[in-house]
């Protein structure tokens, strides 16, 4: 896959949301915190099936990011060895895609989906993307606006849409690709 200028930027975002403690690095004690904050932030307790469902998740992409990012093997990723990785060809396809990312939405939204109609409210929206990526209210509340119906409710397959042109569109037009906020 080519890196673009504008892929560059996306994954340098991505790669911000992942570090949680803001280090430089992404550890598996990342995507440990971020599933922490997460489940904390919709009231479930450590060892409540949805959470649990979640960590393992969670634990899953951790494994299968570093077994082909980790370049030299020290346990952290750099975002030199993450963008590598997108260049070598982790994600070749939005259909190679769904295969590894669907089952993480779905977790996902049993946590973040309290109703479970399969539609977040901008609450809902706010309150995971705050958790799991440390995304500003502000980026989030933008982000739900576009991608919201006419009732003001996301759907899972209009994130899931959005979460895909984050990673294949070069189109700055197309929502999916300000799923963060600011590349900047």
């Amino acid at each position: 896959m080519e890196i673009t200028a504008f892929l560059d930027r996306k994954l340098a975002r991505r790669f911000r949301t992942y570090d949680s403690d803001g280090d430089g690095f992404i550890e598996r004690e990342d995507f440990t915190q971020a599933g922490e904050r997460t489940t904390k932030a919709f009231g479930l307790a450590h060892d409540d099936p949805k959470a649990v469902r979640f960590h393992d998740m969670l634990i899953g992409l951790w494994e299968q990011l570093s077994a082909v990012t980790d370049q030299d093997r020290d346990g952290r990723i750099s975002v030199e060895e993450y963008k590598k990785a997108f260049a070598n060809g982790l994600l070749e396809t939005p259909e190679s895609f769904d295969e590894g990312y669907v089952p993480f939405l779905d977790a996902l939204m049993a946590i973040a989906d309290e109703d479970d109609d399969g539609k977040l409210t901008l609450e809902e929206h706010v309150t995971w993307t705050g958790a799991l990526m440390n995304l500003s209210e502000a980026n989030a509340r933008g982000i739900h606006d576009l991608l919201s119906d006419e009732d003001g409710l996301m759907s899972t397959q209009a994130l899931l849409e959005a979460i895909r042109e984050f990673y294949f569109s070069e189109d700055p037009a197309e929502a999916g690709n300000w799923l963060l906020g600011s590349l900047d």
